[in-house]
């Protein structure tokens, strides 16, 4: 897996325990994070993508060296390119807007290069040629000068008139959301990480997603997905347990320590007591393929099921930044990665005891230093193809 040049690391092996940390930014973000949110789509969406895109604005508020003029700041680049690509249907624009060696993850792993990011957009396009893209929300951090990192959340409409990977048209109208972390700097994407909600596009098709899996894993090339980090899921160092978490001695709320903390000591520690120490009890989180939760409970309950499946799972954090203050509350875009063996029941089917990798881009809103609702995308899809794969790859 490609290094992300701008990125928070903290650590080589996914499938290790992660170590105990308090705050690792790599220096190129660090002190990038904005502090409120005078450039967000909060300020510029009253009314719609609609009105934004009829009222672009027209005074600049950050610089934007190499971008073209008419971007005013990174929202409204990252909201407009969107709209000029996705639904003017100008795909020939990606030629000024991704890097020629660009590098596009998705639920089925690497693809390498624009002219593939430009005939994947093609046929996607032609799946939905009447698709609306509305931007909900864009988390950022960074500058003209490090590059700049965007969270872009929209939610897509459109008519299934064309086809697609998935088969023939259908007719259908599909409502699904989508996560596209990206990378760019001088007007150019060299790296994104994209997750569509492929599981609820299927169902609203009429498509059975285990029938769909089984037609396209034996097609699916999933080494985009193996790395060298995906190996035997690692959660405990020997005969020991997960690392603890040194006490954050900044003496301030720290989002990044709140996060790793909050992921570790649920996810790899089994805490789930420890909920309500992070997330308000009516929190609300949304995720892959129409998952509704309200509720610490409902939350629980979803997170006990995934472990149930695979009693192994190592989780880790590859990538968070955030934008916001306490005063306001922050915003956080967290990409992540599990590892974990098919070895329990549950809703993927009798225990098959294949490894699954399986990645996801969550965001949060954090208030009042804890949790009030998250957006958790994953490749839902794309786990279930390599459960009924017909070879371990």
């Amino acid at each position: 897996m490609a290094k992300d040049n701008n990125a928070v690391q903290d650590g080589s092996n996914a499938n290790a325990s992660p170590a105990p940390t308090n705050g690792i930014v790599a220096a190129s973000l660090a002190g990038l994070m904005p502090k409120d949110y005078s450039i967000s789509i909060d300020r510029y969406n009253r009314g719609g993508t609609d009105r934004f895109l009829l009222n672009p604005p027209t005074e600049r508020k950050q610089t934007m060296r190499g971008f073209e003029p008419e971007y005013m700041d990174i929202i409204d680049y990252i909201v407009r390119i969107t709209h000029r690509i996705w639904e003017e249907g100008a795909v020939g624009y990606i030629y000024d807007t991704y890097r020629h060696d660009a590098r596009v993850y998705d639920d089925t792993g690497l693809k390498y290069g624009r002219d593939r990011v430009v005939a994947e957009t093609a046929i996607s396009i032609n799946g939905f040629p009447d698709n609306r893209a509305y931007a909900d929300d864009v988390i950022w951090a960074g500058s003209d000068e490090v590059g700049f990192h965007t969270s872009h959340r929209a939610v897509n409409i459109g008519h299934n008139t064309g086809y697609t990977r998935f088969g023939p048209p259908t007719g259908k109208k599909v409502f699904y959301w989508v996560i596209a972390n990206c990378v760019s700097i001088e007007n150019e994407i060299y790296e994104e990480w994209v997750l569509y909600n492929s599981g609820s596009i299927l169902k609203q098709l009429g498509h059975n997603l285990f029938d769909v899996a089984r037609e396209l894993a034996p097609q699916t090339d999933f080494s985009g997905l193996r790395d060298l980090r995906f190996g035997e899921p690692e959660r405990l160092p020997g005969q020991g347990k997960p690392p603890v978490y040194p006490a954050s001695t900044s003496g301030r709320f720290d989002v990044e320590d709140f996060i790793r903390r909050a992921y570790h000591e649920i996810w790899n520690w089994r805490l789930l007591n420890k909920l309500h120490d992070y997330y308000v009890p009516n929190v609300r989180v949304h995720s892959a393929t129409d998952r509704e939760m309200y509720g610490i409970g409902s939350y629980k309950s979803f997170i006990l099921s995934m472990l149930a499946m695979f009693p192994d799972a190592a989780l880790h954090i590859d990538f968070i930044y955030w934008m916001g203050n306490d005063a306001e509350g922050y915003r956080t875009s967290v990409r992540w990665s599990l590892v974990g063996t098919h070895r329990g029941p549950g809703i993927y089917g009798k225990p098959t005891g294949k490894q699954i990798y399986m990645w996801g881009i969550t965001q949060h809103i954090i208030k009042d230093g804890k949790i009030k609702e998250a957006w958790m995308m994953f490749n839902e899809f794309a786990v279930i193809q390599q459960l009924v794969s017909y070879e371990a790859r």
